[in-house]
Formats: C-alpha cells, structure tokens, sequence
C-alpha cells in the first residue's frame, strides 16, 4: 500500500519564492520567459509602426504643416529634456531592483515611485506637446504623415502609461507587505518591459525627431 502520508515543508523552505518561477529549458523561469516572448512580439509591433512613419512621412501637402523644416512644429529641446527625463527613469529602475533584493524595502519604494513619477513628467510632456501641435494645426488627420506621427508616439505613450500602472502596482504591494525580497523577480520583469519602452524611445526620438 502507497505511503499517503503528507511530509511537512521543509524547513527554509518559501513558497512566495517559488511560486510562478518554474524553471523552463531555457535556464530562465515561465514568467521571465513569457515577458521575453512578449516583447518579441512588441518589437514586430513597433518595427512595422516606426516603418509606416518612415514611408509617410514625407506625405504633406505643398505647404502642409510638417514636424521638422520651415513649416515643422517639432520643439526638439523640449523633446530631447522630457527624453532625458525617461531615461533616467531606466536608471531609477535599477537601483529599485538592487533595493528589493538587498531586502531593503524603503529604499525600493522610493526608487520606484521615483520611476513612475519619471515616467509621468514624461507622459505629461507629451500630452503638452500633442496639444501644441494641434494649436498650431497639426491634427490627427490633417494628413497621412500626421497619423502616422500621432500612431507611432501616441502608442508608445500608452505602453509608457501601463508601465507606470505596473509600478504603482509593486508600490502598493510593497507599502502592504506583500512584495518580499524572494519576490523580486516581479520587480525584475517590470523592469524589463520598462528598459524596452526606454529602448525604443530612443528609436522613436532619433528617426523621428532628430533625422531629417
């Protein structure tokens, strides 16, 4: 007859540490692994966007309002600064993961409210940016090179905002006690998807902002 009798944990043992992080083939667990696969996908998203701009963005008409030369409404100091703000976010979020996993959960709430109050100067400055454009007459339809400017960066700001909403989120579970250090891996995967929205901004920036 089978031995039914159920073995208590054994000791040290963590199962907020374990949960969700079975190893795959790959070395790396399922939940790091889909953020990965996730992102891959992104990148096809993204490319074929960043590619629509480039094969419209010339389509203006004579004397139409453009983002760069004579009649460009493109603020590219201002740009550049709110870029730098979000760059810097990348940075934030590091030191937020090197906090979680030194268990030191004050220094990880700062840094990471840090990352999503960066993150909104960022959004902010591009809600300031979409309404200045569309004073001086550049609306989502006034021609195929607006829409496929408002697309692109609109898009990106929507992936920038669920970021944020994933980092109030580790906050609030971290003020609840609910985000331990074994945890961490959660903080690491928003982190990933937070380097890539910073990584394809630079994209973004430089063809469409800083290449004629």
């Amino acid at each position: 007859m089978a031995d039914t009798t159920l073995t208590a944990p054994e000791a040290g043992y963590d199962p907020d540490h374990h949960m969700g992080e079975h190893a795959t083939t790959t070395g790396i667990s399922n939940n790091k692994l889909a953020m990965w696969v996730f992102l891959g996908s992104e990148c096809m998203l993204f490319g074929g966007l960043i590619s629509t701009y480039l094969l419209y963005k010339d389509r203006v008409p004579e004397g139409g309002i453009t983002g760069r030369g004579e009649n460009g409404v493109f603020d590219i100091p201002f740009t550049s600064i709110s870029s730098f703000v979000l760059l810097m976010s990348s940075l934030t979020m590091v030191l937020a993961l090197s906090a979680i996993q030194r268990a030191d959960h004050r220094a990880f709430r700062t840094w990471v409210l840090t990352t999503a109050l960066l993150g909104s100067t960022f959004i902010a400055g591009q809600v300031y940016e979409f309404t200045a454009f569309y004073r001086e007459g550049l609306g989502f339809t006034t021609s195929i090179f607006s829409s496929a400017f408002y697309t692109l960066t609109g898009f990106h700001g929507v992936h920038v905002t669920v970021g944020i909403v994933m980092l109030l989120s580790l906050f609030v579970l971290s003020i609840r006690g609910r985000l331990a250090s074994s945890r961490a891996e959660a903080v690491e995967i928003v982190g990933l998807y937070w380097h890539f929205v910073d990584i394809v901004w630079i994209l973004i920036f430089t063809i469409v902002y800083l290449i004629p």
